[in-house]
Parts: structure tokens; C-alpha cells; sequence
């Protein structure tokens, strides 16, 4: 049988029934909702909350009182009616669907209805026909999100605000995984390799797997895609060093797992997960529009858990991809509450509804283009020579520091002498010797280096000075 939502009604009568100290007589809630219901469905709908033990009735006949169950005290879900929200509580701009989902998720697990992996919810969707995201949201979308890059390379964009995205997203997607980090700490991290005192170290190979993570797709932005390969690279640059099994990472699990804090029991066979993500991937590499694809990674790899763990954080960055790939405003999650984002989930897991976390992607865009419009504003236009010839760069600083030898610019000069036109090779020199010069721990994906590639280097150069 279908879950049974709460009605909105429901959920205005015990969100204005927790207002009141005192409860609330069958008079007051029916001057509340004035003509909107009748005096038999006020009736009624009290009969039924009492019955379901969400309300208590105290006295008889007119002299009835209303409170609330100890329950519902204690769960506080009465929040849900978006007009009677706790302005303590930091949460997202809700639907009427959102709402009702938020208010469902928020009862204790106990009353919530145990699932399992509902495969029609994939195999059904199709791609250009259904849609998650309706076409006034898409529109509004492209509309704050197309910043105008014009023609130009895949990735160019989040390029030119690569520093701070960097800093944002891997702070803001951690965060939402429970991470301490401040965003001070985090940029501290990112840009010196200075740990947080007190911190855990997971927390901080967290961050940094994100920042890694980021980079890959930034750069290769014009080469990766919907696939296997860039998938299970993603899981593996996120999930280093996270996992129980270092084997698991960016591989299809092969355990059973369980997510706490939610009635989903999510799919075990392995051979059904492999089969269901891609099918995924099919999918998303099938739909036109790229919000909807983002948004459909955010529902449907977390729903599936094709990873033993870090499958959140890679459907948060995987909904980049298209927003890369078209140059439009990347998602951050920069700002989002923890609980909205989470909560958005539980309602995918439980109900196989979007609603929420489609609450939830509609503000963290919003946020997301107000701050990069301003960062973008105040960042310079690139390099025009760095921009075209950012690969040759980066292999050149890559040969010098694989080859142990030694930065000079006649060494540079050389290597680029192979790789660009003999106009552009003294520019080409100049950037390679200021990446070298730059060259650090956090930034060596740039130019796909290994770490014990570098610290070889590092040390050689030391010696030699």
C-alpha cells in the first residue's frame, strides 16, 4: 500500500494546536480556518488525529480541548505548516509539497513505514519526458545561471573562479556530512596545508579528497562525461583514505549497508547495483536540459547507494558536471542547512519524493549565483595565452617535476618549444616558471602529479639550494 501523507490540514491543526499553551477548543481552530472546511470535517479530522494519538482530547462535547500528544511534543513536527515555522530555525523557502514531506519525515522512525529499493522509481523516469524540475524552474534556472561566457572551452567559467569554488564547495558539501571545519579553516587548509588544532583527521582528508575531486572535474572538464570512468574516479578521489576497505573506493559495493536516522534499507546485490547505476548514467547522458541532469544525480545515486559510502558527496559534485560542461554558475551548497538538505533526502529514501531537495536545489542555486556573480566581477579577465594553451602548461611544469629536473627557464623554454607555436613559447615559459614557483601540495592535480612526485622534486630542489 502508498505511504499516507499527513494532509495539509492535518498538519495546520496540530502546527496551530502547539501554538497555543493552553490547547485549542474545537471553536478556535474552526475560526481559524474560517470557511475553508466545514464543522463535519473539523470533526472529523480531530476524531482522526486523536484516534492516531497525534492529538489528545480533553473534556467532552463544546468544553473539548486540544493538545498535543507528548509525541509530537517531543518530535516537534508540527513545524511543517510553512506559515507557522520556528523563525529560529534556519531552513529553506518550502512548498505546500516540501511542507508536507518535511512534516512526514519529522515523526519519530517509529511511525514512519520501513521500504525497501523501489526500482520503478528509475525505470520509470524518461529522459525529456518526465522531468523533476518543471519548465518554470529550468527557465529560472538557465536564467540566473548563464553568466554569458560565450564560446569558449568547457570548464572556463569555474576556471576563473576556481580559488574561491575550491574553498566553497568542498567546505559547504563536508559540512553537510557533519565536518567541523569552519570555512576559515577550510581555506587555510586548502591553501597552505595548515590541519585545524583539535580537529579530527578525517575531517581534514575530507576537505581535501573534495578539493581534489573539484580540480579533476574543473580541468577535465571538456573530457569527462557520464560514465563509469568518471564516476568511479570521483568515488575514489572523494572516498581516499575514508574507507574501512580501501579496496571499495571506486568500485560498486559488495556489503549491505544501512542509513542511519531513516526506514529505507537501500538495495544489496551487487549485480542489480552495477545494472540500476547505469541505467542511471544512461539516463542522466540522455536528458537535454543540465539542471535537470544535476538534480536528477542528486536524487538518484544517493537513493541507490552504489557505493559502500561517499555516495551524497558524489552526487553533489557529479551535479556540477553539466553546469561545467556549459559554463554555467557552478552549485556550491554554500550556506545550505544541514537539516533542509538531509531532511530533502529522507523524503527521496522514504517516499520517493522530490519535492524538498527540490526546495532545497532552487535556493542553493540562487545563493550560488549571487556569489559568483560578485567574485566574478571582481576577478580580471584570464590570460587569453594561459587559456589556450593551459594544458601545454600544465604538462611542461608536470615533465620538469617527473623528470627531477631543475626550473630554470632555459629548461622550460625547452620543453615548451615542443608543445606551443614559436610566438607564443617565451609567454608559455613565463606561466610555467610562475606555476612552478607556485607548485604545492593542494594544487598538484592540476597538473597530474603525484604527491611522492612532488616531494621528490621538493627535496632534490632543497639539496640543490
Amino acid at each position: 500500500m502508498p505511504t499516507i501523507l499527513p494532509t495539509k490540514i492535518n498538519i495546520e491543526i496540530l502546527a496551530l494546536v502547539g501554538r497555543l499553551p493552553n490547547g485549542a477548543g474545537f471553536r478556535d481552530l474552526l475560526g481559524y480556518f474560517k470557511r475553508e472546511i466545514s464543522e463535519r470535517t473539523l470533526h472529523r479530522r480531530l476524531d482522526e488525529l486523536v484516534e492516531r494519538k497525534d492529538l489528545v482530547r480533553i473534556g467532552k462535547a463544546r468544553a473539548a480541548r486540544y493538545t498535543l500528544a507528548p509525541r509530537n511534543v517531543e518530535a516537534n513536527i508540527v513545524e511543517a505548516s510553512d506559515t507557522l515555522l520556528s523563525q529560529a530555525e534556519a531552513y529553506v523557502p518550502m512548498s505546500a509539497a516540501g511542507s508536507e514531506i518535511r512534516a512526514y519525515v519529522r515523526q519519530p522512525i517509529q511511525n514512519r513505514k520501513p521500504v525497501g529499493y523501489n526500482r520503478d522509481f528509475l525505470e520509470r523516469y524518461r529522459p525529456n519526458q518526465t522531468a523533476y524540475l518543471l519548465p518554470e524552474h529550468r527557465e529560472h534556472l538557465h536564467r540566473i545561471g548563464d553568466f554569458a561566457v560565450g564560446e569558449r572551452p568547457a570548464g572556463t567559467y569555474a576556471r576563473d573562479i576556481l580559488g574561491r569554488l575550491l574553498i566553497d564547495l568542498s567546505w559547504a558539501s563536508s559540512r553537510l556530512e557533519g565536518n567541523t571545519y569552519t570555512r576559515l579553516e577550510t581555506q587555510r587548509l586548502i591553501e597552505f596545508g595548515v590541519a585545524a588544532e583539535g580537529k579530527d583527521q578525517t575531517e581534514a582528508q575530507m576537505i581535501l579528497n573534495h578539493k581534489t575531486a573539484i580540480e579533476m572535474l574543473v580541468e577535465g572538464a571538456e573530457e569527462i562525461g557520464f560514465n563509469t570512468y568518471t564516476f568511479f574516479n570521483l568515488h575514489s578521489l572523494l572516498s581516499e583514505n575514508l574507507l574501512a576497505d580501501p579496496n571499495a573506493s571506486g568500485r560498486i559495493r559488495r556489503r549491505i549497508v544501512d542509513i542511519s536516522g531513516t526506514t529505507y534499507h537501500p538495495l544489496a546485490i551487487p549485480q542489480q547495483l552495477e545494472d540500476y547505476f547505469r541505467q542511471i548514467l544512461a539516463k542522466v547522458d540522455a536528458i537535454e536540459d543540465p539542471f535537470e541532469q544535476g538534480f536528477f544525480l542528486m536524487v538518484q545515486i544517493p537513493y541507490l547507494q552504489p557505493f559502500e559510502d561517499v555516495n551524497k558527496r558524489v552526487s553533489r559534485l557529479a551535479a556540477n558536471i553539466p553546469l561545467l560542461k556549459r559554463n554555467l554558475c557552478p552549485l556550491s551548497f554554500v550556506d545550505v542547512p544541514e537539516r533542509a538538505y538531509t531532511e530533502g533526502t529522507l523524503g527521496v529514501y522514504e517516499l520517493n519524493r522530490v519535492d524538498l531537495l527540490r526546495d532545497v536545489l532552487l535556493w542553493a542555486y540562487e545563493r550560488s549565483c549571487q556569489r559568483y556573480q560578485i567574485v566574478r566581477e571582481a576577478v580580471a579577465a584570464p590570460d587569453p595565452v594561459r587559456l589556450q594553451y593551459r594544458e601545454s602548461i600544465a604538462s611542461a611544469v608536470g615533465e620538469v617535476v617527473r623528470g627531477m629536473k631543475k626550473p630554470t627557464r632555459a629548461v622550460v623554454r625547452e620543453l615548451a618549444s615542443t608543445l606551443v607555436p614559436k610566438e607564443s613559447v617565451e609567454r608559455v615559459v613565463v606561466l610555467a616558471l610562475e606555476d612552478l614557483a607556485g607548485l604545492h601540495e593542494g594544487n598538484l592535480a592540476r597538473y597530474r602529479l603525484r604527491l611522492n612526485e612532488y616531494q621528490a622534486w621538493r627535496h632534490l630542489q632543497r639539496k640543490a639550494n
